[in-house]
């Protein structure tokens, strides 16, 4: 629980911020809720049944200099028959911007989740049941802001502190094949700063000049990735909401770590949480030394406040590069946010900067199947449509990585009816040192094609009914793997008596992995009953 301390005391902080006239907009709900629930294996395996007992927060801040969201539950579970392989879960969001001065101001976000442990295990479908492949993970991130300006310039600087811990998992389904490293921590330091003038102000072209520093240390076998780089971009007015724009850049990126102890068989030696041992005697590895030249070109088409649509196309990292972005608020609850990416970095690093990229905003539900945090985040406003984290849980991968693909997401959002679909593509081509004995990752690659629907509506005064379904698949190269399919489809309603809430849900969750030591396919079905006190 105290990994999302910093949330809460972050929300009690810049709540003070808010005046006393913007006080009424300040909302926190404490609640406790308890649940029974069954679980049905459809394969021909056992029903299990048991209760749950919880505690949580719902809370937002809404004024002028202060936008926060936070929710956060943490759930005990209390097994009949067998033990569970969860007996315990942290589950929360919180996303935190705060004015504290002109020009400067502070943000902060915080996520406790389930992610996949091993590319090549079981699919997370659910975060009820005796799920496997499944380890509790913690991050958070915070940082200044500080914006303004200099005559016609525009002067920008930020730093963010992140930091991410991912719990030791239990069984993944993986038979036979190389062990993978087991996910600790990280630490990540980044340092942003740009200096730019607008079109049409001292030159026809728009100048912007920006640099950034990256620092992060991370548990698994002391592993360091130190990124710099610096760059220049202009950008040319052609035609009204039209323009080109290109740059050009000087990085340096080195990442490294040290050896893990081997055994007499040469296989590297686990500690009692099942991560590889580092062998501090070991020089400092280098896995990768990036120092050159890098650029990119595009257009960027503007047409109304409403819209913006920007495509590059550029050589960065050794070959081709592509990268954009996609908004669209089609109205005040509705919108399209697509991004794609191209970019080297490590897991810490993507979970704190996909936190960072979601809206203050965001829906809550009480589906208790839904594994909410771990895939697509809808928001409320057209402007901030969300964002999706499934391609950065497909598995808490422990060596850097060349990072490539695209995500998106539409909501709707009118009167008591939300809608949202996510969906994406990810392939990480991973980074490691070579000739160390035994199995390597360098080189190596995985794949993570996922969607997701989701819909809630009001259903009289007092209730709400809300169901979705998502769809996963998930593939590697290295040898003996093979794709793993992932599937499932709950409902959930909710009906209020005061501050009393009596939710009822039920699901159906399935996966394909032909890797698996217990058999190739697996399908389950749900059920909960839930009661839930406000305060």
């Amino acid at each position: 629980m105290t990994r999302l301390i910093f949330a809460t005391a972050t929300l009690a902080c810049v709540a003070g911020l808010a005046s006393p006239a913007n006080a009424q907009k300040v909302r926190v709900g404490p609640y406790i809720e308890a649940s029974q629930v069954v679980t049905a294996d459809l394969s021909g395996g056992d029903v299990l049944t048991y209760t749950t007992a919880a505690v949580g927060v719902d809370a937002s801040v809404h004024t002028k200099r202060v936008e926060v969201q936070l929710s956060y539950k943490y759930e005990r579970r209390f097994a009949y028959q067998k033990p569970l392989n969860n007996d315990q879960m942290h589950s929360g969001l919180a996303r935190v911007k705060a004015a504290v001065a002109p020009g400067f101001s502070i943000e902060a976000g915080g996520i406790a989740t389930r992610t996949r442990s091993d590319i090549r295990g079981d699919a997370l479908l659910t975060n009820q049941g005796n799920s496997r492949n499944s380890a509790q993970l913690y991050s958070g991130y915070v940082g200044p802001n500080f914006a303004s300006r200099i005559g016609p310039i525009m002067a920008n600087a930020a730093y963010r502190f992140g930091y991410t811990k991912v719990e030791s998992p239990g069984a993944t389904g993986v038979g036979a094949g190389p062990r993978l490293d087991a996910y600790d921590s990280s630490k990540v330091h980044v340092a942003t700063a740009s200096l730019g003038v607008k079109s049409g102000t001292v030159l026809p072209v728009g100048v912007t000049v920006s640099g950034s520093y990256t620092r992060e240390d991370a548990g698994q076998l002391d592993q360091r990735f130190e990124g710099k780089f610096a760059r220049g971009d202009v950008v040319l007015p052609i035609a009204r909401g039209f323009a080109i724009g290109g740059g050009v850049g000087y990085e340096k990126i080195q990442i490294s770590q040290k050896d893990a102890v081997r055994d007499a068989s040469n296989n590297p030696v686990v500690d009692a949480r099942g991560r590889f041992v580092t062998d501090n005697a070991s020089p400092r590895r280098l896995a990768y030394d990036l120092d050159g030249i890098f650029w990119d070109a595009g257009v960027i088409w503007k047409p109304s406040r409403r819209t913006f649509l920007e495509a590059r196309v550029g050589k960065r990292y050794g070959s081709m590069s592509y990268t954009g972005s996609l908004s669209y608020q089609m109205g005040p609850g509705s919108g399209i946010q697509i991004g794609v990416y191209d970019n080297v970095q490590t897991f810490g690093q993507q979970v704190s900067g996909s936190l960072a990229t979601l809206p203050t905003s965001f829906v809550t539900t009480t589906d208790p199947f839904g594994n909410q945090y771990g895939g697509c985040i809808y928001g409320t406003t057209g402007s901030a449509a969300g964002g999706c984290l499934n391609n950065v849980f497909a598995s808490a991968a422990t060596s850097a990585y060349r990072s490539r693909g695209v995500t998106g997401v539409a909501v709707l959002n009118r009167g008591g009816t939300r809608l949202g679909l996510g969906g994406g593509y990810s392939r990480r081509t991973f980074i490691a040192p070579t000739g160390t004995p035994g199995f390597n990752i360098n080189g190596r690659s995985d794949e993570s094609f996922y969607a997701q629907v989701f819909g809630s509506t009001d259903v009289g005064r007092n209730g709400a009914f809300s169901a979705s379904a998502f769809g996963s698949y998930y593939d590697t190269d290295i040898a003996g793997a093979d794709g793993v399919l992932g599937w499932g489809a709950n409902t959930a309603y909710t009906h209020r008596f005061g501050p009393l809430g009596a939710t009822v849900s039920a699901g159906v969750f399935g996966f394909d992995n032909k890797n698996s030591t217990t058999g190739s396919s697996n399908t389950a079905a749900q059920a909960l009953l839930g009661l839930r006190y406000g305060f």
